[in-house]
């Protein structure tokens, strides 16, 4: 049987973050003001209450800045998790979100004693132009570093990056995704920019100091980079926000969101070889037919059927589509 995989979630927005980027309110991303009062007791309620069709589980710190939370308060997080690790054997691995300026060979040597095993950067971008429009604090020369040392130690690399961010652009999105690449992380996770109350991004949208990439933007480059860094042997484990709480808050007033945009992503990269096919093949006029899994017919024919009539509009054909088991 194959594993199937959980995440129990901690959530610890702001701690530890040195200054707000113009993006970022990250109590509206997570839905969640603080970390439980009794982090161990949490652990240990959630692995038991654990589905069996779950073999295996890690525990995941999300938001701010983990590794610049004071070491006391650090330490106590991660002996709950190397406990919880130790008492449920289904719990095969702690990860971590943290800045690139700050990981140090100090912070590397405490995450190894609790038995982390994969530390997530923000990266964001790899153009320091970029970076510092968005007051990220850091340069592409801390990512390129803390890389080296995460990835030199044996811990798990993921590079979160962003796009639509301010001064950003279709051609420096790639240049960040080849730099990226050339880290050599274990995975990714894309994030296209959407303008949040509240935030300094919202401010400067509305005073047109910034505009936010559309939905529609966002997609073809995001598919672009998925297919990029397939190409590259790199999994790309999400593209787009979880939407629950954003869509719950009413948070949202702007950018590229949409609660499946994963889906439209692949549904686009899906038109993209179609088109590639029928170019190949010389076909106008006529019929294309094609058969794709069962579970690949809603995004294979798009969203409002948005593929199907882009590619029967451009080359005067009818689409028939068929499914294989």
């Amino acid at each position: 049987m194959k594993n199937k995989h959980a995440t129990i979630p901690v959530f610890v927005p702001h701690y530890a973050c040195p200054n707000d980027c113009v993006f970022c309110d990250q109590k509206k991303i997570s839905g969640a003001q603080s970390p439980p009062k009794d982090l161990e007791e949490f652990l240990f309620s959630a692995a038991a209450g654990l589905s069996e069709k779950f073999t295996e589980a890690d525990i995941a710190f999300f938001g701010g800045s983990f590794t610049g939370i004071d070491e006391p308060l650090m330490r106590y997080y991660l002996a709950a998790a190397k406990k919880t690790r130790e008492k449920y054997p289904r719990i095969t691995g702690i990860r971590l979100s943290t800045r690139p300026d700050f990981i140090s060979e100090h912070i590397l040597d405490v995450l190894e004693e609790y038995g982390v095993t994969s530390i997530e950067l923000g990266a964001q971008s790899m153009d320091d132009g970029v970076l510092s429009l968005s007051e990220r604090g850091h340069t592409a020369a801390d990512t390129a570093r803390a890389a080296k040392m995460i990835k030199s130690r044996g811990f798990s690399l993921v590079l979160q990056t962003m796009t639509g961010l301010p001064g950003d652009s279709e051609k420096k999105d790639i240049e960040t995704a080849e730099k990226v690449a050339a880290l050599g992380p274990d995975a990714v996770r894309i994030y296209p920019c959407v303008v949040l109350s509240g935030t300094k991004l919202e401010k400067m949208a509305k005073e047109g100091k910034y505009k936010p990439q559309t939905v529609e933007e966002a997609v073809k480059i995001c598919a672009g980079l998925i297919e990029f860094y397939e190409k590259n042997g790199i999994d790309v484990l999400r593209v787009g926000l979880h939407s629950s709480d954003l869509t719950k808050n009413g948070s949202v007033v702007g950018g590229a969101f949409h609660p499946a945009f994963g889906e439209l992503c692949e549904s686009e990269i899906i038109y993209r070889r179609m088109r590639e096919k029928i170019v190949k093949n010389g076909i106008s006029g006529g019929v294309f037919a094609t058969a794709v899994p069962k579970t690949d017919i809603s995004k294979t024919v798009g969203q409002k059927r948005e593929n199907i009539r882009r590619l029967e509009k451009e080359f005067d054909i009818k689409i028939r589509i068929a499914y294989k088991e």
